[in-house]
């Protein structure tokens, strides 16, 4: 691991408390964004743990090149910078960033803040080659396609790494696809107005956070609150939001499996899921019960997914028709929209 902080107070309390793990190990230290690009040209890193606010070159503006020079590695936003609903945390997740803690003062280090720090090191860090439980040559088309290429509704969930997840799969999303978008991302509920403020911006679409009784719309995203789970029904020939904040199996809040599952019954063979970068399992149940009504899931890929466990679920339970990076599963959903491809 490399450690890039301005302080060196912050870099030597830091290098010390992660010296007392025999799974982690910190490789180089840098004071500036620099000194850690030269760093990185001589030395291979698989995280790095970066400070946004540094003199010169920002974290956030380094951010990018640090990935490239890397070859990849997971970064890690340790900044006082990063408060919950702060804009630089969806900045650096939207900019590849793995994931963020809050930096407290130094003499805060141990505790409570070294417990988070590790665990969270511990679960971007670069898995070893994944065994999987997929028939060979079968990737792309898990399943058999829809029999009906009309698409109603599209429900995409993820968690760590999904942000960048959702630039890239967006940024490959023609704006002549209206179909409504249904977002699920784990996120602190103070985040959720920034975040749907940088969907805005970022895919150039209407973008509204759930609530009772909004109606989908043509064209437009709508994003689960970070305290409640998103759902939809049917009342008549009304589809709306239903908030629910009952306990998911997953134990996520809000999660993707109630969203999937409520499109599976609403939609049936017309809705797609999709489900990107994010550990843990969420998405798989209500992944199946979308396709046991008809309708189609999509995984992102094991390569371009920081944690490959909710995208690596779905997959191993063959419930993915579609296993690619985010922008080709855009592109393969406008395909396959406009009866222009099978999943395959």
């Amino acid at each position: 691991m490399l450690i890039v902080d301005d302080s060196v107070v912050a870099r030597a309390v830091l290098s010390r408390l992660l010296g007392d793990y025999d799974d982690i190990e910190v490789v180089g230290q840098a004071g500036s964004a620099v000194s850690a690009h030269k760093i990185l040209e001589d030395q291979k890193v698989d995280i790095i743990l970066l400070d946004l606010e540094m003199p010169g070159i920002d974290g956030l503006a380094a951010l990018p090149e640090l990935i490239r020079a890397s070859d990849g590695a997971r970064v890690l936003i340790v900044s006082s910078a990063c408060a919950d609903g702060a804009a630089s945390s969806i900045a650096a997740l939207r900019q590849g960033a793995a994931d963020t803690l809050l930096k407290p003062a130094a003499a805060q280090f141990t505790g409570r803040f070294a417990d988070e720090l590790v665990d969270r090191l511990r679960r971007i860090a670069r898995p070893g080659k994944t065994v999987t439980h997929r028939p060979a040559g079968r990737i792309g088309a898990l399943t058999p396609a829809p029999t009906t290429r009309r698409l109603e509704c599209l429900g995409i969930g993820s968690s760590t790494g999904g942000v960048h997840a959702l630039a890239r799969f967006f940024g490959a999303l023609p704006q002549s696809f209206t179909t409504p978008i249904l977002i699920t991302q784990h996120l602190p509920a103070p985040f959720m107005p920034y975040f749907a403020g940088q969907l805005a911006e970022m895919t150039g679409r209407p973008t509204r956070v759930g609530a009772p009784g909004v109606q989908p719309q043509p064209g437009e995203l709508l994003l689960a609150p970070g305290d409640a789970h998103m759902t939809l029904v049917k009342t008549g020939p009304v589809i709306h939001v239903r908030l629910e904040r009952k306990r998911a199996v997953s134990g996520c809040m809000p999660s993707v499996d109630p969203m999937l599952a409520s499109i599976g019954k609403v939609y049936g063979p017309t809705g797609v899921g999709v489900i990107l970068s994010g550990m843990g399992r969420d998405g798989l149940l209500g992944a199946g019960e979308l396709a046991a009504a008809g309708g189609a899931v999509l995984a992102q890929d094991e390569a371009t997914s920081v944690v490959w466990g909710m995208p690596g679920a779905v997959v191993n339970a063959h419930l993915a028709q579609a296993v690619l990076p985010p922008d080709q599963l855009a592109r393969r959903i406008v395909e396959w929209s406009e009866g222009d491809t099978a999943w395959r």
